[in-house]
Formats: structure tokens, C-alpha cells, sequence
């Protein structure tokens, strides 16, 4: 048999579930519910949802809203991760009826909304340890144990071999979406919880509605059944060592990039992040962690492929780490991130070259005379079209930059200058800095 009729050596797509439609062109934002206004309500958050679809946020993912375990409870408050009751609210948040009314008003806006959900474990006074306690791991003491390796002594985890867990997790799972009709998740430590119960979770939830499903993992078998976007850690990690450690921009190009295009499929979507709560809550802000790095390393976050999130208080400048067990409202002013952000979102949901996975245009390099210091390249989809050089270094520097295919008649994104581009492009960039040309055929 001839192999191109040979089903042995067809290209096929490793990715077997389908991106909702609505996620194509999404921005993603992180909301803290206790320190996101002054009363830490469900209501409250209402009153700000027109600033953030303002912002240009199409997708809330909203941190856990479930009741928090008081056995073992750390600081006054307790934990988000530390659910007491997988199928009420938490009474400091409000009721049912006030979530059911924010899910109402978030989708009025046109934008959706994800729970993060925590499938490993439970506080320790959740009803499922007297009525299921054979559901739980259990120490060599044969006693129940938090997370492994880790000193979590405020949750303990569950031991998925057994198929009545995994029918209530499913279960509970639907019942969100079918009573408050919200539009998917994000999986915590989804890599600790076994990928078979994630991909029966995906076609069980499909078969509701199209859902979004985010996964706090790098895994890229996740992608495969059951996630539409994973964390992108590694990402982070490496822009990191550039802004406080000046690493050579090769770091970035050779040491992940090469690796990220050629590993994960096109249809993998990845969180490309500068803050979250882990690491606004014990890694520092954005601001110690990046510097005088800060915008460039936005910059790039958010024009490379993946999903870009914002972290709430990002956009108002927040320069502090929100206490995590206490109550600690952002403070909210008006701030240059707002504008940086919005101009950015406003360029990623009407040029498709910037659009998440398999729906926009691929990153390819363009080459340039300082690779060390300086990253440079296009993405392109259905004569969209988008060049992005950043000066990712200390120094200022003159680049010259080979756009022989490039060639055409572009607009500045932030000065909104023509710019006439020939086969060879030379910029003059102070540390940090940063150009951004496109245009729509």
C-alpha cells in the first residue's frame, strides 16, 4: 500500500477536544472576590464588571467561592484552597441567588466566567470525611495527609481509585454549570488529579455547553482531552532571570521557545502571566520581581501566542502582596497599566495574527543583529499581520533587523505613526524598549 493512502502514516491532530469559539480572541482575568472591594462581595464585583470589559477582559476566573474549612484554619479568613463544601458559596461572599446575579451580569457584559475549582483535597471538616472518609489518602500512621512533600496543614487530599469520587467530583462539576450556567474552569494542581478523570470530566461537561478549561499544570498531555490552556510557568521563570539577573536573550529563544513551538501542538493554548496570586502572595509584585523590566516583559506576555492574563490590581498599579488569609482590599486608582492594557486588548481582539492557539498567527523569528539582547518576530493569519521587537536588555542599543519579508506600510501601536518597512528595519532602543507595528490587509 501506497503510504499516502496508508492510514498508518497520516498526519493526525493530537488535540481531540474543541476551543469554544468565544475563546479565540480571549483575555483572561484573575479576581480575588475578598480583596477585590472594599466589602468583598459577589455585588461589589458587579459595579466594576463595565471597567473591566472596558479593559478589554473577555474571561473572569474567579478564585474559589466555596466555604473554607475552620478545622485547621490558617490565619482569620482561611483559605481559598481549603474547601469546606463543594456545592455552596462562601457566606462572606454572599449567597447563591447573589452569584447566580453576577454570572447573569458578567454574561450581560459579554463576558464569560470560570471557577477555579480544587479537586486534590478538602479542608479537613468537609462534610466527604465522615460520610466518605475511605475517599482520602492516608499516612503510614493511617492517618489523613495533605498534599505530599508539601506542608499543607490545612487540607487533606483525595485518593482517586475510586470511582464514587470521581462520579461526585464529575457531578459536582456539572452541577455549576447547569444551575448557574458558568463556562468552565480552572484546575488546581489539575496535574496532581489523575489525566483520565480530567478527560472524562471534558466530554461529560461538553456535552452541557462548550466549556473554557485551564489547568495550573505544564503538562502537555492535559491539552490532549481535557484542557484548552495550561500554565506557562517556564515562561515566567526565564523573563524573570532576564530582568533581575540580565540573562542573554538566548535564554529565552534556545532555552524555551525552540522547545515551546516544537512540544506543544497549535492547538495548545498557554496562560502567559506577570502576576497571579501565588505569586503576588509569596514571590513578591510585579514590580520586584521585573524592575525597570516590567513593560518589556508585559509586552512580550502578551504578543506572543497563548492567553494573556492580568492578575485584578495589575491594571491600577499594584505594588504590594495581598495578604492571603486576611482581608486586604486593593487599593484601585487609575494607572498607565489600564491604558497599556486596554490598547494592547483592544489590538489583540480585532487583528487575528494575535489571536489564542490554533485561531491566530504563528510565532517566526525575525532575525536581528543582537540576538542577545533583543527578541524579535512576526505572526501573521489571513493578512493580519503583527511585528513585535523588544529590547529585553540594560543597554541601548542599535538593531538592525532583517523584515525582507516583511516589507509593507504598518502602524506604530503606541505612537499610531506610519511606518514604511523595506528589507532592512534599524532601531535605535533604549533599555527595555520596545516597538509594536501591524496592519490588516
Amino acid at each position: 500500500m501506497h503510504p499516502a493512502s496508508d492510514q498508518r502514516y497520516q498526519p493526525k491532530s493530537y488535540v481531540e477536544i474543541t476551543t469554544p469559539e468565544w475563546v479565540k480572541s480571549a483575555t483572561l482575568y484573575e479576581l480575588n472576590v475578598r480583596q477585590f472591594s472594599e466589602e468583598g462581595t459577589f455585588e461589589a464585583v458587579i459595579k466594576q464588571l463595565p471597567r473591566l470589559k472596558k479593559l478589554g477582559i473577555d474571561i473572569i476566573w474567579l478564585m474559589p467561592i466555596h466555604p473554607i474549612g475552620e478545622l485547621h484554619r490558617k490565619g482569620s479568613l482561611g483559605s481559598y484552597y481549603s474547601v469546606k463544601d463543594y456545592l455552596d458559596v462562601n457566606p462572606e461572599f454572599g449567597t447563591k441567588d447573589d452569584f447566580r446575579n453576577l454570572v447573569r451580569a458578567i454574561h450581560e457584559e459579554g463576558m464569560f466566567v470560570i471557577l477555579d475549582w480544587v479537586a486534590n483535597h478538602t479542608s479537613w471538616d468537609n462534610n466527604l470525611v465522615t460520610e466518605h472518609p475511605d475517599w482520602y489518602r492516608r499516612s503510614r500512621k493511617n492517618t489523613f495527609q495533605s498534599t505530599r512533600w508539601r506542608d499543607y496543614d490545612d487540607i487533606i487530599e483525595f485518593d482517586y481509585s475510586h470511582p464514587e469520587l470521581r462520579r461526585y467530583m464529575t457531578d459536582a462539576l456539572k452541577y455549576w454549570i447547569k444551575e448557574f450556567d458558568i463556562d468552565g474552569y480552572r484546575c488546581d494542581i489539575a496535574s496532581f488529579v489523575p489525566i483520565d478523570f480530567w478527560e472524562n470530566v471534558r466530554s461529560e461537561l461538553d456535552g452541557l455547553k462548550p466549556v473554557f478549561m485551564l489547568a495550573e499544570a505544564e503538562d502537555k498531555d492535559l491539552h490532549k482531552r481535557a484542557f484548552d490552556a495550561t500554565y506557562n510557568w517556564s515562561l515566567w521563570n526565564i523573563l524573570h532571570q532576564i530582568a533581575v539577573n540580565h540573562y542573554s536573550v538566548k535564554t529565552l529563544t534556545e532555552a524555551y521557545l525552540a522547545e515551546h513551538v516544537s512540544i506543544f501542538p497549535k492547538e495548545a493554548i498557554r496562560m502567559n502571566f506577570i502576576d497571579n496570586h501565588d505569586k503576588n502572595s509569596w514571590e513578591g509584585t510585579p514590580y520586584s520581581n521585573f524592575g525597570a523590566a516590567l513593560n518589556a516583559a508585559t509586552i512580550f506576555t502578551f504578543m506572543m501566542d497563548g492567553i494573556p492574563l492580568v492578575y485584578n490590581g495589575q491594571e491600577a498599579g499594584l505594588n504590594r502582596s495581598l495578604e492571603f488569609f486576611e482581608k486586604d482590599a486593593i487599593n484601585w486608582q487609575a494607572h498607565d497599566n489600564a491604558r497599556l492594557y486596554s490598547t494592547i486588548f483592544a489590538l489583540k481582539h480585532r487583528n487575528q495574527a494575535l489571536w489564542n492557539g490554533c485561531f491566530g498567527g504563528e510565532m517566526v523569528r525575525i532575525m536581528n543583529d543582537k540576538m542577545d539582547q533583543v527578541i524579535s518576530f512576526v505572526r501573521e493569519k489571513n493578512g493580519h499581520k503583527v511585528l513585535v521587537f523588544i529590547n529585553l536588555s540594560q543597554d541601548t542599543v542599535i538593531a538592525q533587523f532583517d523584515t525582507s519579508f516583511d516589507k509593507g506600510l504598518y502602524v506604530n501601536l503606541f505612537s499610531e505613526a506610519e511606518q514604511l518597512v523595506d528589507d532592512t528595519l534599524v532601531i535605535e532602543m533604549a533599555p527595555w524598549d520596545y516597538v509594536v507595528l501591524h496592519h490588516t490587509l
